[in-house]
């Protein structure tokens, strides 16, 4: 295994690229402000401008502390998953999380008006969307759990995980056949994704959960890189099997639920992000892979959402959109480049 001593320059890079990533993030946006400007607001100098203190603090950092707990928190979760089930293609969506967010979701915003008389919902606002998208993916996550009792076969998993996400799919679908066309509008918005609605209680909300799946993930490196060499390799080691599956499950529950309740479905970033490490760092080791997943999440977070901001411009666009767009070609170019994919 790995020493973490070996890759003291690669994380101190890393984290070099985080924190120009951060302030640039802090700079650009509609109203431009600059780099040097930006470093005396932080530091706690006065501004030119007094609106410059306020839109950095009130608006541009909380959502650049978002971007950095989305990207790391979806690209650990991905991690997990795609050391759990031995398959490159894993990520947060394969369980059905992300697709039990979107539910609760699209139940709330589309289904209050046909079942306000059953659930005794008829408005919704931020706060309601985030508590229903949550219960929808814990939801689905309790019932992968209840299946991964009775399953061994970690492939099985994957499979019925991907059919809990089908149904779910389906029900939305039919909602959206149902709904009127300005709540199917609402629900498009949400499923853009978006960083810069969150509260700071809010936020705080998604720490805890993010904080709780980082330990919970820490806690399970040695099961983690154990299952990279097989179930029997893990077993001959004398680690729990179903223990470390059910610990793995719900730290990605927790990464994946929370954020998807509260900043909305991002694709992408849980699937090429642990792709994106390995060929940077040549390494599997969990030790080195969840700390790296966590720095390079957070990076390409802060520069989706920089693009996705059009600097200069009033426009956003959708982060879901920016987060595929200009991340697949990284990964296609990565593997193209070194002709071979680790795993």
């Amino acid at each position: 295994m790995s020493n973490i001593s070996t890759y003291s320059f690669h994380f101190l890079a890393l984290l070099v690229v985080l924190l120009i990533c951060f302030i640039f993030n802090l700079s650009l946006g509609s109203v431009s402000i600059s780099f040097v400007d930006t470093l005396n607001v932080l530091v706690g100098s006065t501004a030119d401008d007094s609106s410059t203190s306020y839109i950095i603090w009130q608006y541009r950092f909380p959502k650049a502390i978002t971007a950095i707990m989305v990207g790391s928190g979806l690209s650990l979760s991905g991690l997990l998953m795609q050391t759990l089930f031995r398959n490159p293609l894993a990520g947060p969506y394969v369980l059905g999380i992300s697709s039990g967010a979107s539910l609760g979701a699209a139940l709330l915003i589309m289904g209050s008006s046909l079942f306000s008389g059953f659930f005794g919902f008829s408005a919704f606002n931020n706060i309601s969307l985030a508590i229903i998208s949550s219960l929808g993916s814990f939801l689905v996550l309790s019932l992968v759990l209840v299946v991964a009792a009775k399953v061994k076969d970690t492939m099985a998993l994957l499979i019925i995980g991907l059919m809990f996400g089908s149904i779910t799919a389906a029900i939305v679908s039919v909602l959206s056949y149902f709904t009127k066309a300005e709540k199917l509008q609402h629900y498009i918005f949400w499923s853009f994704g978006s960083l810069g609605n969150l509260s700071w209680v809010q936020l705080l909300i998604v720490a805890i959960c993010t904080m709780v799946g980082l330990f919970l993930s820490i806690i399970s490196i040695k099961p983690l890189n154990a299952f990279l060499l097989g179930e029997n390799y893990a077993k001959s080691l004398g680690i729990s099997l179903k223990k470390s599956r059910y610990i793995i499950i719900i730290a990605t529950g927790l990464l994946a639920g929370s954020i998807t309740a509260f900043a909305g479905p991002i694709a992408f970033v849980g699937l090429a992000v642990p792709h994106i490490t390995k060929q940077l760092l040549h390494t599997t080791d969990h030790k080195i892979q969840i700390p790296a997943v966590l720095f390079c999440g957070a990076i390409l977070m802060l520069i989706c959402d920089t693009i996705a901001q059009l600097p200069g411009s009033v426009s956003v666009l959708p982060i879901n959109a920016i987060t595929s767009i200009f991340g697949a070609p990284l990964v296609i170019w990565l593997l193209v480049r070194k002709r071979k994919m680790i795993f």
